[in-house]
């Protein structure tokens, strides 16, 4: 990873709860991330399985058919180490965090009961969860799960086609699940409140940010084939922790 950056930021640390107080994000290795999800590095590997088949995004307004993804909403345990519930609703964002997006109810492709029974995808929502719900002093039970992948096959494929923004919710987790010849597909991260800034490029599976989504904002730039068509995949989560974010009655 290549990062420019403010010298005060902790980069790479294994203290993601502390560090995510700290400063708003955190940025983990894959080993970091599986010691989170309490699996071997191995398993993060193996969560490539479970995007091999994701339907295509339907919803893209910029015409595009490079995105694929399903979709869930789940509601943690009170000690958020379990899924108590799986609520069927649509993934729904005001227009003032997506502007190409917000606004309207979105209904995705479900994510598949085996994905989340894997242990080592299951171990992700509790361990980042866990490490969001210490940075925030407080339980976060109200989980959305995207799986992503963005495609080259007809040319550039974004992963943040809304530019760079926040998500409306408390934490965000970004987790790179596999990346197969492309190019481009820098992360970056800014201060809300400031100038300063971080880009680096995920690469390793298993890699995450963490974010604060008040005091972050964030984008990754376009993928390019790189030879032959390939693709980049991520695990996106999110916690809120007074409701899913809905439409206002």
């Amino acid at each position: 990873m290549s990062a420019i950056t403010t010298p005060s930021w902790r980069l790479d640390d294994d203290t993601p709860a502390e560090t995510l107080a700290a400063q708003g994000f955190a940025r983990l290795s894959a080993a970091a991330s599986a010691r989170a999800a309490g699996v071997a590095a191995a398993a993060l590997a193996g969560l490539a399985t479970h995007w091999a088949d994701l339907p295509p995004d339907e919803h893209l307004r910029d015409g595009g058919r490079y995105r694929f993804r399903r979709h869930a909403s789940l509601v943690m345990s009170a000690d958020g180490r379990r899924i108590e519930q799986r609520v069927e609703r649509p993934h729904w964002q005001p227009t003032d965090y997506n502007a190409l997006h917000g606004g309207y109810e979105r209904w995705f492709a479900p994510v598949l009961e085996a994905t989340l029974a894997d242990p080592a995808f299951l171990g992700l929502v509790t361990g980042l969860g866990a490490a969001c719900a210490a940075a925030a002093g407080h339980a976060l039970p109200f989980v959305e799960v995207h799986q992503f992948r963005i495609d080259t096959a007809q040319g550039i494929g974004r992963p943040t086609p809304e530019g760079a923004h926040r998500d409306g919710v408390d934490f965000v987790a970004v987790v790179l699940i596999e990346r197969v010849a492309v190019r481009g597909g820098e992360t970056r991260v800014f201060d809300a409140e400031g100038p300063a800034g971080l880009r680096f490029t995920m690469v390793e599976p298993g890699t995450a940010l963490l974010l604060d989504d008040a005091r972050m904002i964030h984008e990754t730039t376009p993928l390019q084939p790189d030879g032959a068509a390939g693709h980049r995949d991520t695990l996106v989560l999110t916690w809120r922790r007074d409701g899913f974010l809905d439409p206002a009655a």
